[in-house]
């Protein structure tokens, strides 16, 4: 048997899961960065080759985090890319795609660009990408700007945002984005809050002096979501492209997008651990301690929201599981403490991104809440293909990058394991969850206290080990991370469908 790479790495008895299929008693070789071959006693065909036992345990695609928030001028207490990526790799995390922000002065996008790639160059432990934060989408941006950037720049991904004062567009705005994002084919993201609902809220509650961290939930209903996320699929359908709809909260606006995606509508949707572990009980805290977990949507008052949030990782509904990793320290007078007078200067945002994939694998898979397939899926998989990665991130098939994770044994699979070999498998010893454990530059964590089964025993990012968790923790280096060229969707495109017999794009 000839491959076209020699091999440098075999890992050997290896329970692989993608997207699709369950694989138990498989050997993964890697060369070059690549996965060069799947089969069974791959040790004997490659013997200089390093060996990795996974001792029967699941080996999964290195996660894909689509939505974090690294070394922004508006969170000067937050992770860098540093160490944010270095958080990444120790929880099971290959690539994150990170945002480049524009202001309301801003009138060119180059410059913006120039500076986000002078920030994470050379200091990534893992590999990177960038969407694009519009607030300013002038013509010259929509028209001449934005196609280089996506064909020479590799960026096919804008954010816009329906609330935040410094951020938010008009629905006119939005609809003129679109229009250039459909041509262009890039994934449009939208944070669907009514503002007005929101500042009318915040009004009322700052003149009944009601300015304690547990008023942001207050100020910020559901039905603030529910509303936006309705227009927001509405504007997509008359525009008709694609969008992803961006950290879910709510019941009722996960039920909005379910039927328009039994319309057959290409709308996608994004939740995030806060929004299956926490009710807005958190934001009540001990003196100044609910700050913490002050974030936008904001948790929600009745758990029948978080069990929506499951249902909707289950069925479909969302298409990717992602951190929204935006996190202040809290022990700062300009990170959370910011906010010690009112509601409204608390920053935005928790920390989540090493905890994002051992809190679904333990609460989602070991429990049987979630199969491993639809953990991968929505881990790695559905945000590789769209955000144009799919041809290189997101499965474990020859050809496509050896990013990888094995987790520990669980107990059927150290049976097994034994029973084959006649050695027995390294097991881990739950744990509850102390900050002090985590790799990030945050001084807490929202899951503190949380009780964790399993954790990424091994992360590998393009065949190098990079995290071994009984072994020196965290391998790699600042450096090791690159900077992907993306591509368009391979998820969805727009449907050629309008809402009446005006052909929008007719020339």
């Amino acid at each position: 048997m000839k491959v076209a790479a020699s091999v440098d790495l075999v890992i050997q008895n290896a329970t692989i899961a993608t997207a699709s299929d369950v694989l138990p008693e498989q050997d993964i070789a890697i060369g070059g960065g690549k996965i060069l071959l799947l089969g069974q006693n791959l040790t004997a065909l490659f013997p200089g080759a390093g060996v990795l036992d996974a001792q029967g345990a699941y080996v999964v695609p290195g996660g894909v985090d689509s939505h974090v928030h690294l070394q922004q001028d508006n969170n000067p207490t937050g992770d860098t890319f540093e160490t944010g990526t270095r958080s990444a790799v120790a929880g099971g995390t290959t690539t994150v795609l990170a945002f480049a922000t524009q202001t309301r002065t801003d009138e060119s996008l180059h410059p913006i660009v120039e500076d986000y790639h002078a920030r994470a160059a050379g200091n990534c432990y893992c590999d990177y990408g960038f969407h694009l934060i519009l607030t300013n989408p002038t013509p010259s941006i929509l028209d001449e700007e934005m196609p280089v950037l996506v064909r020479e720049g590799g960026i096919s991904s804008v954010k816009l945002y329906m609330t935040y004062k410094p951020l938010r567009l008009r629905d006119r705005d939005i609809l003129d984005v679109m229009e250039s994002t459909r041509r262009l084919g890039m994934t449009t993201m939208i944070h669907a809050e009514n503002a007005e609902m929101i500042e009318w809220m915040t009004d009322k509650l700052e003149a009944r002096r009601l300015t304690a961290p547990y008023y942001h939930a207050v100020s910020r209903p559901n039905i603030a979501e529910d509303e936006a996320t309705y227009r927001i699929i509405s504007l997509a359908e008359l525009a008709d492209i694609p969008i992803l709809i961006v950290h879910m909260s709510s019941k009722m606006a996960a039920a909005h997008v379910r039927r328009a995606q039994t319309r057959l509508l290409p709308v996608h949707a994004e939740t995030c651990p806060q929004y299956l572990f926490f009710t807005s009980e958190k934001l009540r805290g001990e003196g100044f301690e609910g700050a913490k977990c002050v974030c936008s949507p904001a948790l929600r008052e009745d758990p029948l929201h978080l069990d929506a949030m499951w249902e909707g990782l289950v069925n479909g509904t969302f298409t990717t599981f992602s951190s929204d990793h935006a996190p202040s320290k809290f022990d700062h007078p300009i990170g959370k403490k910011a906010g010690t007078s009112t509601f409204t200067k608390i920053p935005n945002g928790l920390p989540g991104l090493e905890t994002r994939m051992p809190s679904l694998f333990c609460h989602g898979v070991l429990t049987g809440r979630l199969s491993i397939q639809k953990f991968v899926e929505l881990t790695s998989s559905n945000p590789a293909k769209l955000y144009g990665m799919g041809g290189s991130k997101g499965t474990i098939a020859p050809g496509h990058d050896a990013d990888l994770v094995i987790w520990y044994p669980t107990q059927e699979q150290a049976a097994n394991y034994k029973a084959l070999s006649g050695r027995a498998a390294s097991s881990m010893t739950p744990f509850a969850l102390d900050n002090a454990m985590l790799h990030h530059d945050i001084d807490y964590t929202p899951f503190e206290g949380m009780e964790f089964a399993n954790w990424p025993r091994y992360t590998i990012l393009r065949g190098k080990v990079v995290w071994d968790r009984d072994n020196g923790g965290v391998l790699g280096s600042k450096g090791d991370g690159l900077f992907l060229k993306r591509g368009r969707s391979t998820l969805s495109k727009p449907r050629g469908v309008f809402v009446n017999e005006l052909d929008l794009y007719a020339k």
